[in-house]
């Protein structure tokens, strides 16, 4: 997937993301030697995490379809994860949250990667948010079940 499109892109944001760079260096220099200002600092800290975003998703293009696929499959995983540390589940959802991760997540980002649309468009919206509900359900903990798959389900 080197096409000349690809790479002025590519270039472009690398010289955008190198005068920005520059840019926080001057002002760190002139403005805070001592790194005593936390706003400079916080620029500093933005530009670098650019820099991670941009080198990884350069990456991935450069791999292809497949390499854009792992990325947000990765990104999904991440995502999930820290979404779901934020809501109320038990231990009866365990086999349910563990499905989520280890075999619903994976398979969908297979159908997208085959080009199965006609069971990406439908996986998750009919059979996922029918079926995990169910698991949880025959782990037997009624206590605030609604509410722990309406939480599961918008994950």
């Amino acid at each position: 997937m080197n096409s000349p499109h690809l790479l002025i892109l590519l270039g472009g944001v690398a010289g955008i993301l190198v005068l920005a760079s520059i840019i926080g260096a001057v002002l760190r220099l002139k403005l805070s030697p001592d790194g005593a200002n936390p706003v400079i600092e916080n620029l500093i800290a933005r530009i670098n995490a650019w820099w991670v975003m941009v080198i990884l998703m350069s990456i991935a293009f450069v791999a292809g379809k497949t390499g854009v696929v792992l990325l947000f499959a990765l990104c999904s995983f991440a995502a999930l994860r820290e979404f779901l540390s934020l809501t109320t589940y038990s231990r009866s959802d365990h086999l349910s949250l563990a499905a989520s991760f280890f075999i619903v997540l994976p398979f969908q980002y297979w159908l997208i990667l085959t080009d199965w649309y006609g069971l990406y468009s439908i996986y998750v919206p009919v059979y996922v948010f029918l079926l995990l509900p169910v698991v949880s359900a025959l782990r037997g903990n009624p206590t605030n079940f609604l509410i722990r798959v309406s939480e599961m389900q918008w994950a």
